[in-house]
Protein backbone atom coordinates (compact mmCIF):
# COMPACT_ATOMS: atom_id res chain seq x y z
CA UNK A 1 0.00 0.00 0.00
CA UNK A 2 3.35 2.07 -0.31
CA UNK A 3 2.21 5.44 -1.86
CA UNK A 4 -1.51 5.06 -1.63
CA UNK A 5 -3.49 8.62 -0.55
CA UNK A 6 -4.22 8.71 2.98
CA UNK A 7 -8.19 8.73 1.64
CA UNK A 8 -7.39 5.03 0.28
CA UNK A 9 -5.90 3.61 3.01
CA UNK A 10 -8.60 5.07 5.49
CA UNK A 11 -11.29 3.44 2.72
CA UNK A 12 -9.50 -0.02 2.39
CA UNK A 13 -8.93 0.02 6.48
CA UNK A 14 -12.52 0.78 7.10
CA UNK A 15 -13.64 -1.69 4.26
CA UNK A 16 -11.73 -4.53 5.75
CA UNK A 17 -13.49 -3.80 9.05
CA UNK A 18 -17.12 -3.69 7.50
CA UNK A 19 -16.52 -7.17 5.76
CA UNK A 20 -14.81 -8.87 9.30
CA UNK A 21 -17.44 -7.80 11.18
CA UNK A 22 -20.65 -8.23 8.78
CA UNK A 23 -18.97 -11.63 8.42
CA UNK A 24 -18.51 -12.57 11.91
CA UNK A 25 -22.08 -11.83 12.54
CA UNK A 26 -23.07 -13.20 10.24
CA UNK A 27 -21.70 -16.57 11.19
CA UNK A 28 -22.75 -16.11 14.84
CA UNK A 29 -26.41 -15.55 13.38
CA UNK A 30 -26.24 -18.15 11.66
CA UNK A 31 -24.95 -20.32 13.87
CA UNK A 32 -27.87 -18.92 16.08
CA UNK A 33 -30.74 -19.84 13.83
CA UNK A 34 -29.37 -23.40 13.13
CA UNK A 35 -29.46 -24.32 16.78
CA UNK A 36 -33.05 -22.53 17.00
CA UNK A 37 -34.04 -24.53 13.95
CA UNK A 38 -32.69 -27.82 15.89
CA UNK A 39 -34.48 -27.26 18.88
CA UNK A 40 -37.56 -26.65 17.35
CA UNK A 41 -37.27 -29.93 15.39
CA UNK A 42 -36.25 -31.73 18.75
CA UNK A 43 -39.45 -30.80 20.28
CA UNK A 44 -41.33 -32.31 17.58
CA UNK A 45 -39.54 -35.63 17.50
CA UNK A 46 -39.71 -35.26 21.18
CA UNK A 47 -43.66 -35.05 21.16
CA UNK A 48 -43.44 -38.21 18.88
CA UNK A 49 -41.22 -39.97 21.15
CA UNK A 50 -43.65 -38.82 24.39
CA UNK A 51 -46.52 -40.18 22.60
CA UNK A 52 -44.82 -43.52 21.36
CA UNK A 53 -43.35 -44.22 25.37
CA UNK A 54 -46.82 -43.81 26.50
CA UNK A 55 -47.99 -46.17 24.07
CA UNK A 56 -45.33 -48.81 25.12
CA UNK A 57 -46.07 -48.52 28.45
CA UNK A 58 -49.96 -49.06 28.60
CA UNK A 59 -50.63 -51.85 26.05
CA UNK A 60 -53.71 -52.15 26.54
CA UNK A 61 -55.48 -51.32 22.97
CA UNK A 62 -55.84 -53.77 20.43
CA UNK A 63 -52.21 -54.17 18.03
CA UNK A 64 -54.46 -52.70 15.11
CA UNK A 65 -55.24 -49.78 17.40
CA UNK A 66 -51.59 -49.31 18.74
CA UNK A 67 -49.70 -45.69 17.52
CA UNK A 68 -52.36 -44.73 16.17
CA UNK A 69 -52.58 -41.62 18.22
CA UNK A 70 -49.46 -39.68 16.26
CA UNK A 71 -50.93 -37.78 13.98
CA UNK A 72 -48.45 -37.44 11.44
CA UNK A 73 -49.23 -39.20 7.85
CA UNK A 74 -46.10 -39.17 6.67
CA UNK A 75 -45.19 -41.99 9.43
CA UNK A 76 -47.70 -44.29 7.04
CA UNK A 77 -46.06 -43.10 3.65
CA UNK A 78 -43.09 -45.81 2.44
CA UNK A 79 -39.87 -44.09 2.85
CA UNK A 80 -41.30 -40.67 3.44
CA UNK A 81 -38.36 -39.61 5.40
CA UNK A 82 -40.32 -39.66 9.00
CA UNK A 83 -39.87 -42.86 10.64
CA UNK A 84 -40.64 -44.50 14.50
CA UNK A 85 -39.10 -47.70 15.50
CA UNK A 86 -39.50 -49.40 19.00
CA UNK A 87 -36.77 -52.46 19.71
CA UNK A 88 -36.51 -54.53 22.57
CA UNK A 89 -33.31 -54.84 24.00
CA UNK A 90 -33.83 -57.73 26.17
CA UNK A 91 -34.03 -61.34 25.08
CA UNK A 92 -37.02 -60.87 22.76
CA UNK A 93 -35.78 -59.29 20.36
CA UNK A 94 -38.74 -57.83 18.99
CA UNK A 95 -39.22 -54.78 16.81
CA UNK A 96 -41.88 -52.67 15.67
CA UNK A 97 -41.74 -49.76 13.36
CA UNK A 98 -43.73 -47.32 11.19
CA UNK A 99 -45.47 -48.57 7.98
CA UNK A 100 -43.34 -45.23 6.14
CA UNK A 101 -40.03 -47.34 6.99
CA UNK A 102 -41.40 -50.36 5.48
CA UNK A 103 -38.59 -53.18 5.78
CA UNK A 104 -36.00 -51.61 7.05
CA UNK A 105 -34.61 -50.56 10.21
CA UNK A 106 -33.41 -47.08 12.18
CA UNK A 107 -29.34 -47.21 12.88
CA UNK A 108 -28.80 -46.88 16.81
CA UNK A 109 -27.42 -43.53 18.06
CA UNK A 110 -25.65 -45.34 20.52
CA UNK A 111 -23.92 -47.21 17.42
CA UNK A 112 -22.52 -43.45 16.94
CA UNK A 113 -21.05 -42.73 20.19
CA UNK A 114 -23.85 -40.13 21.03
CA UNK A 115 -24.65 -39.79 24.48
CA UNK A 116 -27.26 -39.92 26.79
CA UNK A 117 -28.31 -35.96 27.76
CA UNK A 118 -29.46 -34.93 31.19
CA UNK A 119 -32.94 -36.01 29.76
CA UNK A 120 -32.12 -39.37 29.17
CA UNK A 121 -32.05 -39.11 25.44
CA UNK A 122 -29.85 -39.37 22.72
CA UNK A 123 -30.05 -37.06 19.87
CA UNK A 124 -28.03 -36.81 16.64
CA UNK A 125 -27.91 -37.35 12.43
CA UNK A 126 -27.85 -40.41 10.88
CA UNK A 127 -28.43 -41.73 6.93
CA UNK A 128 -32.22 -42.99 6.60
CA UNK A 129 -33.16 -46.30 4.35
CA UNK A 130 -32.54 -44.40 0.96
CA UNK A 131 -29.69 -42.16 1.63
CA UNK A 132 -31.93 -39.29 3.38
CA UNK A 133 -29.94 -37.13 6.31
CA UNK A 134 -31.83 -37.68 9.34
CA UNK A 135 -32.73 -36.30 12.42
CA UNK A 136 -33.14 -38.33 15.42
CA UNK A 137 -34.00 -38.97 18.72
CA UNK A 138 -33.93 -42.43 20.33
CA UNK A 139 -34.75 -43.20 24.38
CA UNK A 140 -33.96 -46.30 26.62
CA UNK A 141 -36.93 -47.52 28.37
CA UNK A 142 -36.73 -50.05 30.93
CA UNK A 143 -40.34 -51.40 31.97
CA UNK A 144 -39.28 -54.10 34.53
CA UNK A 145 -41.20 -57.02 33.74
CA UNK A 146 -42.47 -55.94 30.70
CA UNK A 147 -39.27 -55.65 29.13
CA UNK A 148 -36.66 -53.02 28.02
CA UNK A 149 -37.31 -50.96 24.80
CA UNK A 150 -35.22 -48.82 22.72
CA UNK A 151 -37.91 -45.96 21.15
CA UNK A 152 -36.66 -44.04 17.98
CA UNK A 153 -38.45 -41.10 16.22
CA UNK A 154 -36.55 -39.88 13.01
CA UNK A 155 -37.26 -36.74 10.57
CA UNK A 156 -36.46 -35.76 7.37
CA UNK A 157 -33.34 -33.72 8.10
CA UNK A 158 -33.77 -31.44 4.95
CA UNK A 159 -36.58 -29.66 6.29
CA UNK A 160 -33.54 -28.08 8.58
CA UNK A 161 -31.11 -27.49 6.45
CA UNK A 162 -33.64 -25.65 3.69
CA UNK A 163 -34.85 -23.53 6.67
CA UNK A 164 -31.19 -22.65 7.48
CA UNK A 165 -30.24 -22.64 4.35
CA UNK A 166 -33.50 -20.28 3.22
CA UNK A 167 -31.85 -17.64 6.70
CA UNK A 168 -28.41 -17.72 5.07
CA UNK A 169 -29.71 -16.48 1.79
CA UNK A 170 -31.59 -13.91 3.26
CA UNK A 171 -29.09 -13.04 5.83
CA UNK A 172 -26.24 -12.81 2.97
CA UNK A 173 -28.60 -10.29 0.67
CA UNK A 174 -29.60 -8.52 3.93
CA UNK A 175 -26.00 -8.01 5.00
CA UNK A 176 -24.74 -7.34 1.01
CA UNK A 177 -26.88 -4.48 0.87
CA UNK A 178 -26.11 -3.46 4.63
CA UNK A 179 -22.35 -3.50 3.81
CA UNK A 180 -23.06 -1.53 0.54
CA UNK A 181 -24.70 1.42 2.48
CA UNK A 182 -21.78 1.55 5.26
CA UNK A 183 -19.35 1.26 2.61
CA UNK A 184 -20.84 4.32 0.71
CA UNK A 185 -21.01 6.03 3.90
CA UNK A 186 -17.68 5.60 5.00
CA UNK A 187 -16.61 6.92 1.13
CA UNK A 188 -18.57 9.31 2.03
CA UNK A 189 -17.59 10.19 5.66
CA UNK A 190 -13.58 9.75 4.40
CA UNK A 191 -14.27 12.88 1.41
CA UNK A 192 -15.95 14.92 3.59
CA UNK A 193 -13.70 14.51 6.53
CA UNK A 194 -10.59 14.85 4.48
CA UNK A 195 -11.65 17.68 2.13
CA UNK A 196 -10.12 20.37 4.03
CA UNK A 197 -6.46 18.33 3.47
CA UNK A 198 -6.85 18.49 0.27
CA UNK A 199 -7.89 22.47 0.14
CA UNK A 200 -4.52 22.66 1.87
CA UNK A 201 -2.98 20.56 -0.68
CA UNK A 202 -4.26 22.81 -3.36
CA UNK A 203 -4.00 25.93 -2.01
CA UNK A 204 0.13 24.71 -1.09
CA UNK A 205 0.51 23.89 -5.06
CA UNK A 206 -1.54 27.94 -5.86
CA UNK A 207 1.39 29.06 -4.11
CA UNK A 208 4.37 27.20 -5.18
CA UNK A 209 3.53 27.99 -8.51
CA UNK A 210 2.44 31.75 -7.51
CA UNK A 211 -1.07 31.76 -7.89
CA UNK A 212 -1.13 32.58 -4.25
CA UNK A 213 0.66 33.82 -1.59
CA UNK A 214 -1.05 32.35 1.89
CA UNK A 215 -3.35 29.85 2.89
CA UNK A 216 -6.92 31.44 2.70
CA UNK A 217 -10.32 30.14 4.22
CA UNK A 218 -11.90 28.66 6.63
CA UNK A 219 -10.61 25.30 8.20
CA UNK A 220 -11.94 23.08 10.94
CA UNK A 221 -10.79 22.99 14.28
CA UNK A 222 -8.65 20.40 13.92
CA UNK A 223 -6.67 21.26 10.15
CA UNK A 224 -6.80 25.28 11.67
CA UNK A 225 -3.15 25.17 13.48
CA UNK A 226 -1.98 23.40 10.28
CA UNK A 227 -3.05 26.42 8.28
CA UNK A 228 -1.85 28.75 10.51
CA UNK A 229 1.30 27.14 10.86
CA UNK A 230 2.01 26.72 7.35
CA UNK A 231 1.51 30.33 6.65
CA UNK A 232 3.71 31.22 9.43
CA UNK A 233 6.53 29.18 7.77
CA UNK A 234 5.54 31.10 4.39
CA UNK A 235 6.03 34.76 6.30
CA UNK A 236 9.39 33.51 8.14
CA UNK A 237 10.37 32.32 4.66
CA UNK A 238 9.83 35.54 2.78
CA UNK A 239 11.00 37.27 5.81
CA UNK A 240 14.72 35.58 5.70
CA UNK A 241 14.81 36.11 1.71
CA UNK A 242 14.45 40.32 2.42
CA UNK A 243 16.90 40.11 4.33
CA UNK A 244 18.97 38.14 2.20
CA UNK A 245 18.26 40.46 -0.69
CA UNK A 246 19.32 43.66 1.58
CA UNK A 247 22.50 42.39 2.64
CA UNK A 248 23.84 41.43 -1.40
CA UNK A 249 22.25 45.13 -2.21
CA UNK A 250 24.57 46.42 0.78
CA UNK A 251 27.55 44.10 -0.25
CA UNK A 252 27.59 45.04 -3.79
CA UNK A 253 27.41 48.88 -3.03
CA UNK A 254 30.36 47.96 -0.64
CA UNK A 255 32.37 46.50 -2.97
CA UNK A 256 31.14 48.31 -6.23
CA UNK A 257 32.17 51.66 -4.69
CA UNK A 258 35.72 50.91 -4.17
CA UNK A 259 36.11 48.95 -7.48
CA UNK A 260 35.64 52.29 -8.95
CA UNK A 261 37.69 54.41 -7.00
CA UNK A 262 40.60 51.81 -7.88
CA UNK A 263 39.77 52.00 -11.58
CA UNK A 264 39.75 55.23 -11.83
CA UNK A 265 43.22 55.80 -10.14
CA UNK A 266 44.90 53.24 -12.45
CA UNK A 267 42.72 54.72 -15.33
CA UNK A 268 44.61 58.28 -14.34
CA UNK A 269 48.05 56.32 -15.07
CA UNK A 270 47.22 54.06 -17.86
CA UNK A 271 51.01 54.19 -19.40
CA UNK A 272 52.07 52.86 -16.18
CA UNK A 273 51.85 49.33 -17.20
CA UNK A 274 51.06 48.50 -13.56
CA UNK A 275 48.04 50.35 -13.66
CA UNK A 276 47.25 48.58 -17.10
CA UNK A 277 47.77 45.07 -15.21
CA UNK A 278 45.44 46.52 -12.19
CA UNK A 279 42.75 47.28 -14.65
CA UNK A 280 42.60 44.31 -16.61
CA UNK A 281 41.99 42.58 -13.40
CA UNK A 282 39.06 45.23 -12.14
CA UNK A 283 37.35 44.18 -14.93
CA UNK A 284 38.03 40.24 -14.45
CA UNK A 285 36.55 41.34 -10.68
CA UNK A 286 33.70 43.20 -12.02
CA UNK A 287 32.56 40.78 -14.44
CA UNK A 288 33.32 37.55 -11.38
CA UNK A 289 30.72 40.66 -9.08
CA UNK A 290 28.57 40.43 -11.16
CA UNK A 291 28.04 36.63 -11.99
CA UNK A 292 27.99 36.01 -8.52
CA UNK A 293 25.52 38.59 -6.97
CA UNK A 294 23.21 37.52 -10.05
CA UNK A 295 23.55 33.99 -8.40
CA UNK A 296 22.69 35.31 -5.26
CA UNK A 297 19.83 37.32 -5.88
CA UNK A 298 18.31 34.04 -8.36
CA UNK A 299 19.27 31.71 -5.56
CA UNK A 300 16.99 34.24 -2.85
CA UNK A 301 14.18 34.41 -5.52
CA UNK A 302 13.80 30.81 -6.06
CA UNK A 303 13.55 29.37 -2.59
CA UNK A 304 10.55 31.98 -1.61
CA UNK A 305 6.82 32.21 -3.17
CA UNK A 306 7.64 31.21 -6.96
CA UNK A 307 5.56 33.15 -9.93
CA UNK A 308 4.69 31.52 -13.46
CA UNK A 309 6.03 33.10 -16.48
CA UNK A 310 4.29 32.39 -19.94
CA UNK A 311 7.07 31.06 -21.78
CA UNK A 312 5.81 31.77 -25.48
CA UNK A 313 5.57 35.68 -25.25
CA UNK A 314 8.83 36.02 -23.81
CA UNK A 315 10.32 33.95 -26.37
CA UNK A 316 8.62 35.88 -28.99
CA UNK A 317 10.21 39.03 -27.43
CA UNK A 318 13.20 37.66 -27.53
CA UNK A 319 13.48 37.09 -30.95
CA UNK A 320 12.05 40.71 -31.93
CA UNK A 321 15.25 41.85 -30.06
CA UNK A 322 18.04 39.38 -31.30
CA UNK A 323 16.74 40.07 -34.46
CA UNK A 324 17.13 43.80 -34.71
CA UNK A 325 20.60 43.40 -32.75
CA UNK A 326 22.00 41.17 -35.73
CA UNK A 327 20.01 42.67 -38.80
CA UNK A 328 22.98 43.57 -40.23
CA UNK A 329 24.33 39.97 -40.70
CA UNK A 330 20.24 38.65 -42.42
CA UNK A 331 19.76 36.21 -39.76
CA UNK A 332 16.48 34.81 -39.49
CA UNK A 333 15.00 33.57 -36.09
CA UNK A 334 12.19 30.81 -36.26
CA UNK A 335 10.03 30.28 -32.99
CA UNK A 336 7.86 27.19 -32.39
CA UNK A 337 6.62 27.72 -28.99
CA UNK A 338 3.29 25.32 -27.09
CA UNK A 339 1.58 27.90 -25.85
CA UNK A 340 1.06 26.12 -23.07
CA UNK A 341 4.32 26.45 -21.69
CA UNK A 342 4.75 27.91 -18.82
CA UNK A 343 7.86 28.44 -16.36
CA UNK A 344 7.90 28.34 -12.72
CA UNK A 345 10.25 31.36 -11.75
CA UNK A 346 10.56 34.91 -13.02
CA UNK A 347 10.11 36.24 -17.04
CA UNK A 348 13.53 38.24 -16.52
CA UNK A 349 15.56 34.85 -15.14
CA UNK A 350 13.46 32.90 -18.46
CA UNK A 351 15.51 36.26 -20.31
CA UNK A 352 18.81 36.05 -19.03
CA UNK A 353 18.86 32.33 -19.86
CA UNK A 354 16.97 31.85 -23.33
CA UNK A 355 18.85 35.39 -24.48
CA UNK A 356 22.45 33.99 -23.93
CA UNK A 357 21.50 30.89 -25.64
CA UNK A 358 20.09 32.84 -28.48
CA UNK A 359 22.65 35.84 -28.72
CA UNK A 360 25.12 33.38 -28.91
CA UNK A 361 23.59 31.09 -31.76
CA UNK A 362 23.15 34.31 -33.73
CA UNK A 363 27.24 34.84 -32.82
CA UNK A 364 27.97 31.84 -34.59
CA UNK A 365 25.04 31.33 -37.02
CA UNK A 366 25.49 31.45 -40.79
CA UNK A 367 21.74 32.78 -41.63
CA UNK A 368 19.51 30.96 -38.87
CA UNK A 369 18.23 30.15 -36.06
CA UNK A 370 15.64 28.04 -34.73
CA UNK A 371 13.96 28.58 -31.02
CA UNK A 372 11.84 25.64 -29.66
CA UNK A 373 9.83 25.09 -26.83
CA UNK A 374 8.43 21.77 -25.96
CA UNK A 375 6.25 20.80 -22.54
CA UNK A 376 7.13 17.42 -21.46
CA UNK A 377 5.38 14.92 -18.71
CA UNK A 378 6.57 14.76 -15.56
CA UNK A 379 9.76 12.60 -15.19
CA UNK A 380 8.57 10.76 -11.75
CA UNK A 381 5.09 11.18 -9.99
CA UNK A 382 3.71 13.79 -8.03
CA UNK A 383 6.34 16.21 -10.11
CA UNK A 384 5.56 19.27 -11.97
CA UNK A 385 5.95 19.05 -15.74
CA UNK A 386 9.29 20.20 -17.58
CA UNK A 387 10.19 22.71 -20.15
CA UNK A 388 12.31 21.95 -23.00
CA UNK A 389 13.86 25.17 -24.74
CA UNK A 390 16.20 24.09 -28.14
CA UNK A 391 18.15 26.82 -30.19
CA UNK A 392 19.90 25.46 -33.50
CA UNK A 393 21.95 27.27 -35.20
CA UNK A 394 23.48 26.83 -38.81
CA UNK A 395 27.23 27.66 -37.47
CA UNK A 396 30.23 25.73 -37.66
CA UNK A 397 29.47 23.55 -34.30
CA UNK A 398 31.65 22.73 -31.42
CA UNK A 399 33.75 19.50 -31.25
CA UNK A 400 32.84 17.54 -27.41
CA UNK A 401 36.04 19.06 -26.35
CA UNK A 402 35.21 22.57 -26.79
CA UNK A 403 31.28 22.08 -25.77
CA UNK A 404 32.98 20.61 -22.30
CA UNK A 405 35.44 24.23 -22.66
CA UNK A 406 32.73 26.94 -23.34
CA UNK A 407 30.65 26.09 -20.61
CA UNK A 408 33.40 27.37 -18.09
CA UNK A 409 33.28 30.45 -16.77
CA UNK A 410 34.99 33.29 -18.62
CA UNK A 411 36.23 30.51 -21.14
CA UNK A 412 35.80 31.41 -25.06
CA UNK A 413 37.22 30.13 -28.69
CA UNK A 414 37.07 32.71 -31.09
CA UNK A 415 38.46 36.51 -29.34
CA UNK A 416 37.27 37.86 -32.03
CA UNK A 417 33.39 37.62 -31.31
CA UNK A 418 32.24 40.40 -28.49
CA UNK A 419 31.71 38.66 -24.85
CA UNK A 420 33.16 38.19 -21.38
CA UNK A 421 32.69 33.76 -22.12
CA UNK A 422 30.51 34.41 -19.29
CA UNK A 423 26.87 33.50 -21.22
CA UNK A 424 26.76 29.69 -21.10
CA UNK A 425 28.49 29.66 -17.47
CA UNK A 426 25.44 31.99 -16.59
CA UNK A 427 23.15 29.82 -18.15
CA UNK A 428 24.71 26.44 -16.69
CA UNK A 429 24.47 28.31 -13.17
CA UNK A 430 20.65 29.52 -13.31
CA UNK A 431 19.42 26.71 -14.68
CA UNK A 432 20.88 24.33 -11.79
CA UNK A 433 19.41 26.95 -9.41
CA UNK A 434 16.16 26.40 -10.56
CA UNK A 435 16.76 22.56 -10.95
CA UNK A 436 17.14 22.17 -14.53
CA UNK A 437 20.62 21.80 -16.53
CA UNK A 438 21.97 22.61 -20.32
CA UNK A 439 23.03 20.37 -22.36
CA UNK A 440 24.82 20.80 -26.20
CA UNK A 441 24.68 18.61 -29.11
CA UNK A 442 24.14 18.46 -32.80
CA UNK A 443 21.15 19.68 -34.35
CA UNK A 444 19.45 18.78 -38.04
CA UNK A 445 20.44 21.84 -39.75
CA UNK A 446 24.07 21.76 -38.55
CA UNK A 447 26.02 23.65 -36.14
CA UNK A 448 25.60 23.90 -32.52
CA UNK A 449 22.23 22.67 -30.31
CA UNK A 450 21.53 24.17 -27.03
CA UNK A 451 18.78 22.14 -24.72
CA UNK A 452 17.48 23.55 -21.42
CA UNK A 453 15.84 22.25 -19.18
CA UNK A 454 13.69 23.82 -16.78
CA UNK A 455 10.77 23.47 -14.46
CA UNK A 456 6.80 24.00 -15.84
CA UNK A 457 3.74 24.05 -14.45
Amino acid sequence: MRGSSLATRLFLSATAWVVVILVITGVILSSVYRSATERAFDRRLNLYLRTLIAEVATPDEPPDHQFQSLGEPLFELPLSGWYWQIARTDENAETRASRSLWDKKLPKLEDTGAELTPAGIRLGYVDGPEGQSLRVVERPVDLGADGKFLVSVAGDASEIFDEIRAFDYYLGGTFAALGIVLLLTTIFQVRFGLAPLKRISESIADIRSGRAERLEGEFPVEIAPLARETNALIDANREIVERARTHVGNLAHAIKTPLSVIVNEASAHAANPFAGKVLEQADVMRDQLAHHLERARIAARVTTVGTVTEVAPAIEALRRTMEKIHWDRGITIATKADPRARFRGERQDLEEMAGNLVDNACKWATSRVVIEVKVEPPPEPHAGPRLRITVDDDGRGLSAAERAQVSRRGQRLDESKPGSGLGLSIVVDLAALYGGNLALGDPPIGGLRAELMLPGV
